[in-house]
């Protein structure tokens, strides 16, 4: 069978679900991937009442819509994060609480806990989400960074993460990291590291999505390779780099989405410089049988037509599996 095709909620939680739903339908999503922001999904809400968790799965089955993934990026981009006026913005008001540091990131790790009996109580096996992490500050390393500088934020990341894969592992749900530039995976060798730093914890593995690694000259069709058996879920989004002026480069020049000096851009899956056809063999490959994820962003286009011509390109891609080898008809030993 085809793979399923979902749209991740998260750049669309400024709609309430019930209107988000119908519209998925209408641009050809098999299901949704919901954010724990916006109403698309509340945790805690799906702890204290069965009738929420009934009323979320009833709302999708009207519209002919699956989930089999949640996602809690901005909880657990608070968890080993430096805390700073900016969390404020993206976290909920019982997180946050007085915007104590630690404190903040002692709540969000219990969020993200939650999160996992959550999900488990909706039915799914997988959450999605961020880290943070406390060395990200120190990427350039200048003034020198030694590697016990970045032994440390390693290691800050188990010591928080240890216990939140423990309570995902008695909730039978995975987290799959999305591994991006501010989280503690940002590439093949953090990933890597990340993996040893929580002792390849089966609950560990990764959100698969080739644009973040892609604009950073990292080799994406490579990834799903070296991590075949952790690859719990997947983000189909399309970039582009080398587009820009000249002015600026990979670090983004303190430039925003969309400004044309930019070095790199988000596109519209398709319109990018991603080689998609690739990254399906790749996933066929190792065996991904999860859904196929559309993140949308693009800044200088309509989202809905975006998001509509996306699933679109994703399904002429798509193959089943084949069931036989091409070559075995050329047998000597055919019945």
């Amino acid at each position: 069978m085809p793979r399923l095709m979902t749209l991740f909620t998260g750049q669309w939680a400024d709609l309430p679900l019930a209107d988000l739903a119908p519209l998925a339908r209408k641009m050809d999503y098999d299901g949704l991937e919901l954010a724990c922001w916006g109403d698309h999904f509340d945790v805690q809400a799906a702890l204290r009442d069965p009738a929420y968790v009934q009323g979320r799965r009833e709302l999708l089955a009207a519209h002919g819509l699956q989930c089999v993934a949640i996602s809690n990026h901005l909880v657990g981009q608070a968890v080993c994060d430096r805390i700073d006026h900016r969390h404020r913005e993206i976290l909920p008001p019982h997180v946050w609480g007085d915007g104590d540091p630690e404190g903040v990131r002692q709540r969000a790790a219990q969020e993200l806990t939650d999160t996992a009996r959550a999900a488990a109580a909706f039915g799914v096996k997988v959450v999605n989400g961020f880290t943070g992490s406390s060395i990200w500050p120190l990427l350039y390393a200048f003034p020198p960074t030694t590697q016990a500088d970045w032994d440390a934020g390693f290691e800050d990341f188990a010591r928080r993460f240890g216990p939140i894969l423990d309570a995902f592992d008695d909730a039978d749900v995975n987290f799959a990291l999305e591994v991006h530039p501010t989280e503690i995976a940002f590439d093949i060798a953090t990933a890597q590291r990340a993996l040893a730093a929580v002792g390849r914890h089966r609950r560990f593995g990764f959100n698969y999505d080739p644009s973040h690694l892609a604009y950073q000259h990292v080799d994406y069709v490579r990834f799903i390779r070296t991590f075949p058996e952790r690859i719990f879920h997947a983000h189909m989004k399309d970039v582009w780099w080398g587009h820009g002026s000249g002015e600026v480069g990979v670090f983004g020049g303190h430039t925003t989405f969309g400004d044309p000096r930019r070095y790199w851009d988000f596109r519209s899956v398709g319109r990018g410089d991603i080689r998609f056809e690739d990254v399906l063999v790749a996933l066929g490959d190792v065996g991904y049988a999860g859904p196929l994820s559309v993140e949308w962003e693009d800044s200088r286009m309509d989202r809905v037509h975006g998001a509509t011509e996306s699933v679109a390109f994703l399904r002429r891609l798509d193959f089943p599996p084949s069931a036989v080898a091409f070559d075995a008809a050329f047998g000597q030993d055919r019945a």
